[in-house]
Formats: structure tokens, sequence, C-alpha cells
């Protein structure tokens, strides 16, 4: 299964996307990811607030996943 796959098919609470805990569920499958590149990729990035719960959208968080897997900062065209 690519990222792709993985990400959107993951079991989230909410259809919008992940809450931390799920992100976290995510991350113990990349046990080598660069938690920096990973941070990074997400800082600045639209969320929303659902029930009380930070929600990251699916689109950035497999983003983060590529840059924390490769190891390197978004690109420019990665932005949105």
């Amino acid at each position: 299964m690519n990222i792709h796959e993985k990400v959107y098919k993951f079991p989230t609470k909410h259809k919008e996307g992940f809450v931390q805990s799920e992100v976290d569920t995510l991350l113990k499958d990349y046990p080598d990811i660069d938690m920096e590149k990973f941070n990074s990729a997400l800082m600045g990035n639209t969320c929303m607030v659902k029930e009380g719960e930070i929600v990251q959208y699916h689109c950035d968080i497999e983003k983060a996943l590529l840059c924390g897997i490769e190891k390197r900062n978004l690109r420019i065209y990665e932005w949105d």
C-alpha cells in the first residue's frame, strides 16, 4: 500500500482528517521517519477544530509523511 492509500484509508474519527492520537498511531508504522522534517512540514498548515479536537487534513498528513520518510522539506509546489 502506498502512502496516499495508507493515509486516505486510515480509519479516522472525523472524515476531514486526523486527530493527534491517530497521527501517533500512523507514525508507529514508520519508526525511521525524520520527525523534524515531519513536524516542519505541518508548520503553518490549515487545520480545523471539531468536537474540541484539532483535526489535520489528510493531504497535510500525506505530505508530512513523505517529507519525513524522504528526509526533506516541503517543496514550493507542495504548499497549499
